[in-house]
């Protein structure tokens, strides 16, 4: 090898008389650090590397997420061939728990498992991929989603089965909670879901209230129902009372009972109370919430009990209790998990049959009959608002006491999902406003962004009062208060100025939904979407106007400052407004912006209009 001393001198030499290539440079150097390769020829168009510059990495995979593929066995299935849903769920635990502990470090219990809807059966031979990634840590506990397909080896298809939410403790020693680190969303889809599983979270801490609300508002005396040619079965027929003894193989890696061995045994339970309404092999189509109150031990006896609550034409509901105990003679015990089960009766064809009625004895059983009719209004609410994707959710759904929460739920959800979309484009710049566009199949959205100097808590308790809109923007004529739900949801009847080729003014009948954050980064959420109200209906003065996904985030820059950000989803009867903003040929949005910058500024300080403030 040539010396250090002597390579100097010849490149001199070289240097002298001709331009020396890169390549010779960068051979020479990649030599004395010992490199054998040759210099890669640069491909035509391709360009040069600036000095120090390292190649782009390649996207890193989340390093919470789990894939289990499980090949479906004749141990696995039921009398039909197809796949225990005890099963399926003691899986589906497995996966979300070993993604909770990639993310935790340490071990993990399940606290809750949302609804679950089960799609389709799954026979022998098929194989069921289950993937599970850890959506949002809070401050202990932790949303992890769970995704279920199934894969037929031999078609090759592929279909979906359930989605599902669970929620994830961290413990440590002796059975101490952990403070978790916060997770970092990476792609869109990541983004949107840790951004929605703040609204998720509290969802489930109000689920409890709004069963109480729709009972409280409801007739006290349920009628019941009459059908053609059968007999109401007295309630206490279905009823099942089971026992198991916790063994070595039912605990997990900590000596507690298995979540997932729970909710076998619970469904296991619960299919045999339908089966006794029925007399014949029911299947499972919804599970509502787990709720997991405490955990037992190997060498617990557990208690576990379930009863059909009530029946409707076409499905019926079970509930079932899971109970433990230590010691054979022990008297006391402890109410481990308790949770509602939704059965059908399919028919050759795969369609439900009808069901007997069942007749609720005095006392607690009218009392769970009831309360089953109540969940199943909850739970045609919450599928209908929550699960549909939101191109699938009419516009002005109707709001009533029952369905606020998942209304809200949709509203907020709905806005944050905007927020987190990845093509946001730049389209103009005037001054301090700036106004992106996105264009998707359906809709073009787009988003308003300066920055005040402003606090963030400030511009939010001054943007979500809809009454003192119209004080900065001059489309708003009026908006009156309607109704107060709550502290963070209020309905407006909203009166807007006449669009072009209008003869008369718009009104609007608006949810306004406002959250504050939840956790350090997330912003201030003010949401936007139209409900119908008995009480207004469409009056022949006004065109009825309807908003789908509109509202405002607020992040803060510094204790003074704070960005301010407004999208909305342009509706057909809006968007030749947008675009003519969006290509230049009116900058109406723009001032509208400015004059709202400038009474952010006028009442930032003002004392009376914040006791005024909702």
């Amino acid at each position: 090898m040539l010396s250090f001393f002597w390579l100097r001198c010849l490149l001199k030499m070289v240097k002298g008389n001709i331009i020396v290539p890169e390549d010779i440079l960068s051979f020479c150097c990649n030599g004395l650090q010992g490199s054998t390769s040759p210099p890669r020829a640069r491909e035509p168009g391709e360009r040069e590397e600036a000095p120090g510059a390292m190649a782009s990495p390649s996207p890193v995979p989340n390093p919470t997420e789990v894939q289990m593929s499980q090949l479906v066995l004749p141990c696995h299935t039921n009398h039909r061939g197809e796949l225990s849903t005890g099963q399926l769920l003691k899986w589906i635990d497995t996966a979300a728990c070993l993604s909770a502990e990639r993310h935790a470090g340490c071990p993990c219990v399940t606290a809750s498992m949302d609804d679950i809807y089960f799609e389709h059966t799954i026979s022998v031979g098929q194989v069921v991929n289950i993937k599970a990634k850890v959506n949002r840590a809070f401050n202990s506990s932790m949303e992890v989603g769970i995704q279920v397909s199934y894969e037929d080896l031999c078609t090759g298809k592929h279909c979906s089965i359930c989605k599902a939410y669970a929620t994830f403790v961290a413990q440590g020693p002796l059975g101490s909670k952990v403070r978790l680190e916060p997770l970092t969303p990476r792609t869109e889809e990541e983004k949107i879901e840790y951004s929605i599983a703040a609204e998720r979270r509290r969802m489930r801490l109000v689920h409890k209230d709004t069963l109480k609300d729709l009972l409280t508002h409801s007739p006290q005396e349920t009628e019941l129902e009459t059908r053609d040619g059968s007999g109401a079965v007295p309630a206490e027929r279905t009823r099942v009372e089971s026992v198991e003894l916790v063994l070595p193989p039912h605990a997990n890696h900590q000596g507690n009972t298995f979540g997932g061995q729970i909710m076998a045994w619970m469904e296991n339970v619960a299919t045999i109370a339908a089966s006794r309404l029925c007399h014949a092999h029911p299947t499972l189509r919804a599970i509502e919430m787990f709720h997991f109150r405490g955990p037992s031990q190997v060498g617990d006896r557990l208690v576990l009990k379930a009863i059909v609550n009530n029946s409707f034409k076409n499905s019926m509901e079970v509930g079932v209790s899971a109970e433990a105990y230590g010691q054979e003679m022990s008297v006391g015990r402890r109410h481990i998990n308790s949770a509602f089960m939704t059965f059908v009766v399919l028919d050759q064809e795969g369609q439900p049959r009808t069901l007997p009625m069942v007749a609720p004895e005095p006392g607690d059983g009218e009392r769970r009959y009831r309360e089953a009719s109540a969940r199943k209004k909850i739970r045609l609410d919450r599928k209908y608002v929550v699960s549909c994707k939101q191109t699938e959710v009419p516009l002005s759904v109707p709001w009533d006491q029952s369905n606020k929460v998942y209304l809200s739920y949709n509203n907020v959800s709905a806005l944050k999902m905007l927020v987190a979309k990845a093509n946001w484009a730049l389209a103009r710049e005037k001054e301090k406003v700036r106004m992106y566009t996105l264009e998707e199949d359906k809709f073009l959205s787009f988003r308003i962004e300066i920055s005040v100097c402003v606090p963030a808590g400030r511009a939010f308790s001054l943007l979500s009062n809809l009454r003192r809109r119209h004080e900065w923007d001059s489309h708003y004529v009026s908006a009156d208060l309607v109704q107060k739900v709550d502290d963070d949801d209020m309905i407006y009847h909203v009166v807007s100025q006449k669009l072009r080729h209008e003869n008369k003014p718009q009104d609007f009948v608006i949810l306004a939904s406002r959250r504050k954050p939840c956790s350090k980064g997330d912003p201030y959420v003010v949401a936007f979407r139209s409900v119908t109200l008995p009480t207004h209906p469409a009056r022949p003065e006004f065109t009825r106007g309807e908003t789908l996904c509109s509202g405002f985030c607020i992040w803060p820059e510094s204790e003074e400052m704070s960005k301010v950000a407004y999208y909305n989803q342009a509706m057909p009867g809006y968007l030749n407004y947008v675009t003519t903003n969006v290509a230049g040929l009116s900058s109406d949005i723009c001032s509208t912006f400015e004059a709202c910058e400038k009474f952010l500024l006028k009442n930032k300080h003002d004392l009376i209009s914040r006791l005024q403030d909702f």
